[in-house]
C-alpha cells in the first residue's frame, strides 16, 4: 500500500516507472488499450463485479474500502485501482511528418492539462507534447481529466523550440496563440492534415522565444465583454477549428 501511495507524487512515479489509474473507466482503458499493467487492485465489491473483465497474467490484489480511501484523493472512490507503467521513450520530431500535435507550454493546471489531451483525442490528434514547466500529465488529477485518451494518442515531453524546429523543418507549420499585431483570425485559416498548435502558460502565455518561432500566431476573435478564455476552453475551439473548419 504505501509502495502505491507514493504513486501520487511525480517523483515516486519517476522512482517506479508506473502511476496508479483510479476507478473502473480508467482500468478498463487500460484494459482494452493494451496498457502495460503491473497490478490490479480493488476491494472485494470491486474485484467480483469485474470478475470476467479483469486480464490474466495480472497481479490482482484485494484491499480494504479503507485502504482504497487512502489510496484515492476522491471523497468516495469507486475502490478499484490498476497500476500502468509510464511510457518509456519519445519519438524523435524529426521522424514525424503527419498528424495534427498539441504542444503545451508550461500549462500548470492539472485539470487543464488533461482536459486539452482529452479534446485532442477528441479532435483527432496524432499526440501532444508537454514543453518545459508544464504539470505532470500523469498526476492523479490529470489522468481523471483525460479519461483514458492517454491510450488512444501519444503523450511525449521535450524542449518545443526543438520541436518546432524540426515540425517547420519538414515542412509543417506550427501555430501559436498570441493576440498581436501580426496574429491572424484563427477562423480565416484552413485545416490542414499536418501542423502543430501551441498553447502556453495559463497566466503568461506562450514564451517570447516560442511566438516568434511560430510558423503563425492566431488568436481567437471575442465578441462578449470577457477579455480571455480559459485554456482549455480555447485549446478546444483551435483544436477543432484547425481540423475542421
Amino acid at each position: 500500500m504505501k509502495t502505491w501511495q507514493k504513486l501520487s507524487s511525480k517523483k515516486g512515479r519517476q522512482a517506479s516507472g508506473s502511476y496508479l489509474l483510479d476507478g473502473w473507466h480508467l482500468v478498463e482503458e487500460a484494459i482494452q488499450h493494451h496498457g502495460h499493467l503491473h497490478a490490479l487492485i480493488g476491494t472485494s465489491e470491486q474485484l467480483k463485479l469485474h470478475a470476467t473483465e479483469l486480464p490474466t497474467g495480472v497481479p490482482v490484489f484485494e484491499i480494504t474500502p479503507e485502504i482504497a480511501k487512502k489510496l484515492s484523493d476522491l471523497v468516495t472512490p469507486q475502490g478499484i485501482f490498476a497500476e500502468v507503467s509510464l511510457p518509456k521513450a519519445n519519438r524523435a520530431p524529426q521522424f514525424i511528418h503527419e498528424g495534427a500535435w498539441l504542444f503545451l507550454d508550461g500549462i500548470q493546471d492539472p485539470g487543464n492539462v488533461g482536459t486539452m489531451v482529452r479534446t485532442a483525442d477528441a479532435a483527432g490528434f496524432a499526440g501532444v507534447v508537454f514543453g518545459q514547466g508544464s504539470v505532470d500529465p500523469y498526476s492523479p488529477k490529470a489522468t481523471r481529466a483525460m479519461q483514458g485518451s492517454q491510450f488512444h494518442i501519444e503523450l511525449a515531453s521535450g524542449d518545443l523550440l526543438t520541436w518546432t524546429a524540426a515540425f517547420k523543418e519538414n515542412g509543417i507549420n506550427v501555430y501559436g496563440t498570441e493576440l498581436n499585431p501580426a496574429a491572424v483570425d484563427l477562423f480565416t485559416v484552413n485545416p490542414e492534415p499536418a501542423f502543430a498548435l501551441i498553447m502556453g502558460n495559463e497566466g503568461q502565455g506562450m514564451q517570447p522565444a516560442l511566438s516568434a518561432a511560430a510558423s503563425q500566431n492566431l488568436y481567437i476573435p471575442l465578441v462578449g465583454e470577457a477579455e480571455s478564455l480559459n485554456v482549455a476552453v480555447a485549446a478546444g475551439i483551435a483544436m477543432f477549428a484547425l481540423t475542421q473548419g
